[in-house]
């Protein structure tokens, strides 16, 4: 009996390299197509800042296109395994592969390999360049695509409640005493939760206590009486420790941030279990595209001309995006509380790559 897991050294290349080529070949092609679509949608908006031109609409395709690269790559290993598949099956290579005595697993183990390369390519680079693109796009979007400070430390949309008052800040950034705020929006209530009056300033600090609004404009919901401040301190009961939990974007936190992120949502006694849900997830994600050959090797198998071959490549589609909506959703279920977060971002995994191995064991082996 055969055991080794890949075939021949040559064919093991042979294969690797097609699929490779093909797996690169779709992502730039559906990279290309979407930046060009985001582009037409977001160009006015970039251009309509002050002093905004060529160079910040080649900033912002560079920091959007870390992102539909880490989307799409999953989607793009499942077309290249069809690609592939259907290829070899209707070149013959597939039956020329069986007759030789190689079985079905050991046929798919070069793309399976490739595969599980591009899942460690994928984690790496989620970590060390798509985690830092998209803290900075969503700072320079909350800014509306202005002049953003560099700082490591961007938070952005950042909502924080002081009793029953409201305190928000369209971008953050530091951390401690030193924090700031761009774009402040503070609203008294009153007993009822009725909005009093609202403060709007460019600028905020830390006063130790409370937050200085700077340039701050007062908007009396009574009598409709608008006035300009030089100076006032609002949120007397907001500490730069509450802005820092008020809110945790795990796209824009690599693995180990998140991970820092979590102990300090735990220690203060705060459900973390959404956070968890993602932090899985940013090992399940990447892991997603060792499961595409298995999904798509049903387009591998069967003969050609029996005219079944499209049908077996939608199939193999189907499955491999029915994966994909059933991920999403288990997510959204852990958001809410519905799965425990582990099981969330690791039970489509398993779940499809029984159904893809079940599959290939009772029709091919």
């Amino acid at each position: 009996m055969h055991l080794d897991f890949l075939p021949s050294r040559t064919l093991t290349l042979y294969l690797a390299k097609m699929f490779a080529v093909r797996i690169l070949a779709v992502l730039v092609m559906l990279v290309l197509v979407l930046m060009m679509m985001d582009l037409l949608s977001e160009s006015g908006k970039i251009l309509a800042a002050a002093g905004n031109g060529q160079a910040e609409l080649m900033t912002y395709m560079s920091l959007r296109v870390p992102q539909l690269i880490a989307r799409f790559l999953p989607y793009s290993v499942l077309l290249a395994t069809l690609i592939t598949l259907v290829g070899l099956n209707q070149n013959s290579e597939v039956i020329a592969m069986k007759a030789a005595g190689l079985s079905a697993h050991q046929v798919l183990a070069p793309l399976i390999l490739t595969a599980a390369v591009v899942s460690l390519a994928s984690f790496a680079f989620n970590e060390r360049v798509v985690a830092r693109a998209t803290a900075t796009l969503k700072a320079w979007q909350a800014n509306d695509y202005g002049a953003v400070p560099p700082d490591t430390g961007v938070r952005s949309n950042v909502y924080v409640t002081d009793g029953a008052d409201i305190l928000n800040a369209a971008t953050v950034f530091g951390d401690g005493a030193a924090m700031t705020m761009r774009n402040v929006t503070y609203y008294r209530r009153n007993s009822d939760g009725m909005i009093i009056e609202r403060l709007t300033a460019p600028r905020a600090v830390y006063a130790n206590p409370g937050w200085r609004l700077s340039e701050a404009q007062r908007f009396e919901v009574q009598g409709a009486n608008a006035s300009i401040l030089t100076a006032t301190v609002v949120g007397l009961g907001i500490t730069p420790q509450q802005i820092e939990l008020a809110r945790v974007d795990p796209e824009t936190k690599s693995f180990t941030e998140l991970s820092q992120s979590i102990e300090r949502y735990e220690d203060a006694g705060r459900n973390s279990d959404e956070l968890r849900a993602v932090w899985w997830h940013k090992i399940s994600g990447p892991l997603s595209a060792m499961l595409m050959p298995i999904l798509g090797s049903i387009a591998a198998f069967g003969l050609a001309r029996s005219g079944q071959l499209f049908v077996r490549a939608l199939i193999g589609m189907a499955l491999g995006f029915a994966y994909f909506v059933v991920d999403n959703a288990a997510l959204a279920m852990a958001g809410f509380g519905g799965y425990p977060p582990f099981l969330a971002a690791f039970a489509p995994f398993f779940l499809f790559l029984l159904i893809g191995e079940t599959m290939l064991i009772r029709t091919e082996e």
